[in-house]
């Protein structure tokens, strides 16, 4: 799509969108939000058609745009204050093994705070349940490096749970 007619964006907004709006809808818990972060990514993407490169396929390029849009409006809600106090309760829950509801809002919660290698990951693997290879091919990256990040990851969260641990006692 560099460069292309206004025609060729209706046709991939048309496709594409649905897709790209419950995944937003998903990752960022509503409606409103949602819809804001997909109009944005598609505005963009209208924009600056060459951010695009055809280095992969086109819904592999909107579900990595709108994943990092999505991360990026959970750091700046509103709301941040509120998250945070839930997440100390809630961080541990992000084991695998936990009930998806509470897993789904302490991650959310959790991604806030988390860098942004990992916090991508942590939403692949923990949202989306997708293999090291399926999370290596949309990052970028090798296997072995996803594994890493995993890892980093949850050397995170037990640090950010000791450290609220200790903040309340």
């Amino acid at each position: 799509m560099n460069g292309g007619s206004r025609d060729e964006f209706d046709d991939v907004y048309r496709r594409h969108a649905p897709n790209a709006f419950r995944r937003a809808r998903r990752l960022l818990g509503n409606e409103a939000d949602a819809h804001e972060v997909v109009h944005d990514v598609f505005l963009t993407l209208f924009e600056h058609p060459e951010q695009y490169a055809g280095r992969s396929s086109m819904s592999t390029f909107l579900y990595s745009a709108v994943t990092h849009a999505c991360l990026n409006q959970l750091r700046n809600r509103n709301n941040r204050l509120r998250l945070l106090r839930q997440s100390a309760a809630a961080l541990p829950a992000l084991d695998h093994r936990s009930p998806r509801p509470e897993r789904m809002l302490a991650l959310r919660s959790a991604l806030e705070r988390m860098p942004e290698p990992l916090a991508q990951v942590a939403v692949y693997y923990y949202f989306d349940e997708l293999t090291h290879e399926d999370i290596s091919r949309i990052v970028g990256c090798s296997r072995r490096h996803v594994g890493d990040l995993l890892q980093r990851l949850t050397q995170w969260v037990d640090m950010h749970t000791q450290e609220q641990s200790t903040c309340k006692s």
